[in-house]
């Protein structure tokens, strides 16, 4: 540690150095209207030197070389501007730049010339959104592919949370499903502005090799979501084409038998560049620190856009993902007398079981029409299917004496959505008041089914499973759960068949005032719902409206309050209460700030959110199927988030959320039957979650292109994730990881060690019906080499 932290000193130095002999240079880049342009590419000729504008227009270059250079202006589909300048030691040059292109041509340098950074000012075009993110009036965060890169993230449950503030996961589910909780609750999955949840487990969780950024949106956000929790959602953005000619294959090896390819190739199919194709391709063998458990992934994903005319754009991608990996439920240890009480390496996986294996796909097709300068019309449709095939194991009951009956029983599920959105964008003025105009329609039709109720035990009653001398095979055998019943009577005959209909209609209007500097939202969603869970239908329509004021304080500055509604129709088979739909409000306040020239930014929110009537599994019924219907629960924090350069070559991403979610109201009967009342603790979060990365890069000299990468995660007050008795809390977590890396023009090394203090850290809970605890381990320490080469 205490020559990491050397090594850090020592290339700071060098680079304040470098810093006293170099000059800079800095301008702003707008339309012939005066509207900013953000993303485009402005480098010296001939030099690495260069950068991307801001969503301000503005860009700056530091340490550079005293001298006489052209600097060039780029951008896909407009034409290249070059002026003369001279950089002077110890002076700023100024040069500003004006681009005769229309607000069309404009969006499409937005969407396809993204910042290099960690920090992105922009929202995707699946967002809906139309201004930058600092203007919005809700706490948004985008995790982009340079801090994918840097982090060496390769799926979305690899490490990916510690980039937003007060995101956990509580189970990890073995690089399956995501599953991901803020705000005291979890999260809805987006995809390209679909919601792709199709039951509690899925989807299946994406690969890093076909996203480009991931953007996590705080609260209802009514202008994506029609109905689900109110705690948020993230939207993962797919590598769409760029209409440049290029590539990349990187290489990836590491601790557990770690190998694993990847190749993006990017280009146009036709000379006049209006076929344009993208294709990702990965294949995946991994291990585990655990016997004998392993998750394969390969994946496959096409993108190809036609620009029809100067108007209208059609893409379609598709994607296929393959996983195969041992039995779920493994990598789970219980206990009587306490967490981590057995090695972390302790796998009660049954040698002999089938694998479980995934086949994903997923269609899109995206139709944009510029319909004006102003007006833009986006039409797009999926088609998601998913088909699994395995086991999952568990445990029956856990004896006193550290030994307990394990079971295993089929997995076998079938996921289908059909999903559809249409929506204008638009801009037109009222006298001095300009209304930003977002109207849509979203519908979707989802079909889950799954045989997983039935079971077998693996061990007798004469020998039970030890942990600590396991068995070459199970006591009882496998068991036999051939049939000749379809999946759909299983499903039925089991915990039932999830369907979920919906078609919603939403309008957005943002008024601004004064120049834009005042902006109040004002929208609504009508959403009608027909759903069935565990056999049991519901229907329901709602209206959930939606306002939210934010006021730029300057051009860096904005303040926001906003207050969203959401709501979810819940079915399923009820122990205590009365069953009817979930509604939730979120209120929030917060202040978002650009520092230097917008470099970095940061941003502090306070929120309260309200959910009616959530069902909860019945603590006492566990698997089972039942749940119980609260009064109310209400989750308030505090979150604070730190994102891009803060000096030369120095990026940092950190951020800290305190949550505090408790019972405010109960039904009748939860009390009596489950001695749970008003103040009670909710499971499922951390109080304190606090998380940083920091990258330092020396941008000249001998040891240009040479950094060193460091970060942690702390979780404070833990809750577990189920109702049990005191709640059994989860200790304090730490982890620290770090590396170092090179990076030239066309080559990127990187190499980072995860886990450094080689802590025993896991997630779990207590089960009542069990009197046991349960927890899953993180791995020990271990590392990932990385080799990248574009071309």
């Amino acid at each position: 540690m205490k020559k990491i932290i050397l090594l850090f000193l020592t290339l700071l130095s060098i680079s304040t150095t470098f810093a006293q002999q170099h000059g800079s240079l800095s301008g702003t880049i707008t339309t012939s209207s005066g509207e900013p342009v953000a993303y485009v590419s402005v480098l010296l000729k001939g030099t690495s030197y260069g950068a991307s504008t801001t969503d301000k227009g503005h860009f700056s270059i530091n340490h550079i070389v005293p001298g006489t250079y052209t600097v060039s202006v780029t951008a896909v589909n407009i034409v290249a501007q070059e002026k003369m300048v001279t950089i002077i030691g110890g002076q700023n040059a100024v040069a500003n730049f004006v681009l005769d292109i229309n607000n069309a041509q404009l969006e499409e340098v937005k969407i396809n010339a993204r910042n290099n950074g960690i920090k992105m000012d922009n929202p995707s075009q699946s967002l809906r959104l139309q201004e930058p993110l600092i203007e919005v009036p809700q706490n948004i965060q985008v995790i982009s592919a340079e801090a994918l890169k840097q982090q060496q993230i390769i799926s979305m449950s690899d490490g990916l949370i510690r980039n937003v503030s007060g995101a956990v996961r509580l189970e990890h589910w073995a690089d399956l499903y995501t599953n991901i909780t803020m705000r005291g609750s979890q999260v809805q999955a987006f995809r390209n502005g679909f919601n792709v949840v199709s039951s509690y487990w899925g989807p299946l969780t994406e690969d890093m090799s076909f996203v480009d950024h991931i953007e996590f949106v705080k609260g209802p956000a009514g202008f994506m979501l029609s109905n689900g929790d109110p705690s948020g959602l993230y939207n993962v953005v797919t590598k769409k084409p760029t209409g440049q000619t290029k590539g990349e294959f990187s290489y990836t090896t590491g601790s557990f038998n770690l190998n694993r390819a990847m190749l993006d190739l990017d280009g146009k199919l036709s000379k006049d560049g209006k076929l344009l194709y993208r294709l990702n391709l990965a294949a995946q063998n991994k291990g585990s620190f655990r016997g004998s458990e392993y998750n394969d992934r390969y994946v496959v994903a096409p993108v190809l856009s036609y620009q029809l005319d100067d108007k209208t754009k059609i893409t379609g991608e598709y994607v296929y993902q393959r996983a195969k990996m041992s039995d779920l439920g493994s990598y789970y240890l219980f206990s009587r007398t306490g967490y981590a009480t057995l090695p972390r390496n302790t796998s009660p996986l049954a040698a002999g079981l089938p694998p479980t294996i995934i086949n994903d796909n997923s269609f899109t097709i995206n139709l944009q029409h510029q319909l004006s300068d102003n007006w833009k019309l986006t039409a797009q449709a999926a088609q998601y299917n998913y088909g699994q095939t395995g086991t999952s194991s568990w445990a029956d009951s856990v004896n006193t004496d550290g030994t307990y009956y394990r079971n295993s029983g089929p997995w076998v599920a079938k996921s289908t959505m059909s999903l559809g959105q249409i929506f204008l964008n638009g801009k037109i003025s009222t006298g001095n008041v300009v209304h930003k105009i977002l109207a849509g329609i979203d519908m979707a039709d989802k079909r889950y089914l799954a045989d997983y109720s039935r079971s077998h035990s693996l061990d007798t009653g004469s020998k039970p499973y030890n942990p600590l001398a396991p068995p070459t095979a199970p006591s009882n055998g496998y068991g036999d759960f051939t049939t000749n019943k379809s999946l759909e009577q299983l499903a039925e005959a089991g915990f039932g068949i999830i369907n979920s209909r919906y078609s919603s209609f939403y309008v957005q209007d943002e008024l601004g005032f004064l120049d834009n500097k005042i902006r109040l939202t004002l929208a609504g969603r009508y959403t009608n719902v027909n759903m069935s869970d565990y056999g049991t239908p519901i229907s329901a329509n709602h209206f959930t409206p939606r306002v939210g004021l934010s006021v730029s304080i300057d051009d860096e500055t904005a303040v926001y309050g906003l207050h969203d509604q959401t709501f979810l129709p819940q079915a399923g088979k009820v122990s205590v209460g009365k069953l009817q739909p979930l509604t939730g409000s979120n209120t929030e306040f917060g202040l978002k700030k650009d520092w230097a020239d917008g470099k970095w930014n940061t941003t502090v929110a306070v929120y309260r959110i309200l959910k009616n009537n959530e069902l909860s599994a019945d603590p006492y019924h566990m698997n089972s199927g039942y749940s119980i219907v609260f009064g109310q629960k209400r989750a308030q924090g505090l979150e604070f988030d730190l994102r891009g350069e803060l000096a030369p070559g120095l990026d940092v991403t950190a951020n800290y959320a305190y949550t505090d979610s408790k019972v405010s109201k109960v039904n009748p009967g939860v009390t009596d039957s489950l001695g749970i009342k008003v103040g009670d603790v909710v499971p499922g979060y951390a109080k304190h979650v606090a998380n940083a990365w920091l990258t330092y890069k020396v941008l000249s000299g001998d040891l240009k292109g040479t950094g060193v990468s460091l970060g942690g995660t702390y979780l404070g007050g833990r809750q577990t994730d189920t109702w049990s008795v005191g709640l059994q809390h989860l200790p304090n977590y730490f982890k620290m990881d770090g590396g170092l890396f090179w990076e030239g023009t066309k080559m990127r090394i990187t190499a980072n060690v995860f886990n450094i203090l080689d802590k025993y850290t896991y997630s779990g809970s207590y089960y009542s019906y069990l009197k046991a605890y349960y927890w899953q381990a993180d791995p020990p320490r271990n590392y990932r080499l990385s080799v990248s080469y574009k071309f």
